[in-house]
């Protein structure tokens, strides 16, 4: 059965696309759970323009965070905490704690959950954090963390 997606299903495309599914899985989760509607003439029309919508969407977005990635991608984020014997933190640094440092000292607001970091950060020094702001832009963020003084 050919269904046209009305919103972004993993493993199955984005929003405007069409695509062939099994009659059972079109009909008893994809229409019923409202993430795709059959594909009728006057439903192609509007798959069509809701296709063009999302990639001027898309393009707008995708803009934007290049120009924070560049903004980003040379600065060094410093953090400042409590530290015990051999340089280990008591705690660590959590991706709520990097996205504050960012803004108060970038003035950019990130969200957290758009950074990933490989380990936890439980030492001073210099880390690597992982931010994925659109799905073309990716880059690696600087934290500097030392001891609170």
């Amino acid at each position: 059965m050919k269904v046209i997606l009305r919103s972004d299903v993993s493993g199955l495309g984005n929003a405007g696309d069409v695509i062939e599914v099994q009659n059972g899985y079109a009909q008893n989760y994809l229409v019923p759970k409202g993430l795709a509607l059959r594909a009728t003439n006057g439903a192609l029309v509007q798959a069509a323009a809701m296709k063009r919508s999302r990639d001027v969407r898309d393009g707008r977005d995708r803009e934007g965070a290049e120009e924070v990635a560049r903004r980003l991608v040379s600065a060094v984020i410093k953090i400042e905490a409590r530290v015990g014997s051999g340089e280990q933190l008591y705690g660590s640094v959590t991706t709520m704690e990097i996205a504050e440092a960012v803004k108060t000292q970038t003035g950019v607001e990130l969200d957290r959950r758009r950074m990933n970091l490989a380990s936890a950060i439980k030492t001073t020094g210099s880390h690597a954090v992982d931010v994925r702001l659109h799905r073309d832009v990716q880059f690696s963020l600087v934290v500097e963390v030392a001891a609170q003084s």
